[in-house]
Formats: C-alpha cells, sequence, structure tokens
C-alpha cells in the first residue's frame, strides 16, 4: 500500500465514522437528563479534593470529610438538572484514568492520592491557560466551598454564629 493510498483509506474511514455517529445522534435524539448520581469514583475524587480544597479548615477525621462529601451531593442535586449532567460530565473525567492523568497528572487513582499532587493540579486549573478547566476548578470550588459553609457543624470553627433568630 502507497502512502497516499493509506491517507485516501484513512481519511474515508473517518468520515464513515463521523457520519455514522451523527447518523446514531440523530436516530437517537438527545440524551435524556438524569439526576447526579454519586458513584464510588466520584466519592473516592471528592475525598481527594476536599482536604486539599478546605485545608486546615477541614478537622480530622473521616466524620467531617463524609459529611463534606455529602453536602457536596445536596448542593449538586440544588442545581437545574443540565447543570448536573455537566458536574456528571466532570465527575467522569475525572474517574477515568487515561483522562485524569492526561487533565491533573494523577495516575494511580484517587484513593492513593498524594495531598500535594492534588492540591497542584488544583492549582494548576485555576490558573490554567484553558477557561474550561479554569471553569472546572471553580465549579469544585464553589460546590465544596459552599457545602462546606452551609454546614451549621463548620459554623463554629469560623466563628459564625448563625442565623440571627428572627430570620430562621
Amino acid at each position: 500500500m502507497r502512502r497516499r493510498s493509506f491517507f485516501k483509506l484513512g481519511l474515508l474511514g473517518a468520515c464513515t465514522l463521523a457520519a455514522g455517529g451523527a447518523a446514531y445522534r440523530l436516530a437517537r435524539g438527545p440524551a435524556p437528563l438524569r439526576r447526579f448520581e454519586l458513584d464510588g469514583e466520584a466519592r473516592a475524587a471528592l475525598a481527594a479534593i476536599v482536604p486539599a480544597m478546605l485545608g486546615s479548615a477541614l478537622p480530622p477525621g473521616a466524620v467531617a470529610l463524609a459529611r463534606s462529601i455529602d453536602g457536596v451531593r445536596t448542593a449538586i442535586h440544588g442545581l437545574p438538572l443540565a447543570q448536573q449532567g455537566e458536574v456528571q460530565d466532570l465527575f467522569g473525567l475525572l474517574a477515568l484514568a487515561p483522562a485524569r492523568w492526561l487533565v491533573t497528572g494523577i495516575d494511580g487513582g484517587w484513593i492513593g492520592a498524594d495531598p500535594r499532587q492534588v492540591a497542584a493540579f488544583l492549582q494548576g486549573w485555576r490558573l490554567h491557560r484553558f477557561a474550561i478547566l479554569q471553569t472546572a476548578y471553580l465549579a469544585l470550588h464553589d460546590l465544596i466551598l459552599g457545602a462546606w459553609y452551609a454546614d451549621s457543624a463548620s459554623w463554629a470553627a469560623i466563628g459564625y454564629p448563625g442565623p440571627m433568630a428572627e430570620l430562621s
């Protein structure tokens, strides 16, 4: 096979795959919107990201971490279904090993992730030149910190006495 024939065959194959994908999408229609599911991989990712994001504000122990993760899940469930789908896509990206390694640099999985490496990838996303990674960082940041400070158990650590009695 000559080089020109090889390129023609490759181009024909790519066009065939694109046409097949487009036909499948047209026949099937858009995917239905679903509620966010916090599966094992997403929970493991949060278990590594939450301590790096909260730092010393997070008390030591599994109970505070579990409360924070549950708070993030609750916060995500408060979003519109379209945004829940986007968050699900983000956690899907973080769960898939090749994609996780490519965008975060973490190669061994979330359970054994080095906290310094997690903090470094978060900082890298925060300052990244691609807006989509900055947006992903901001989504994680807002969900985690919002859930943390919405939890009344964390108010004492920051000196917040809670809402005024007249407002509650």
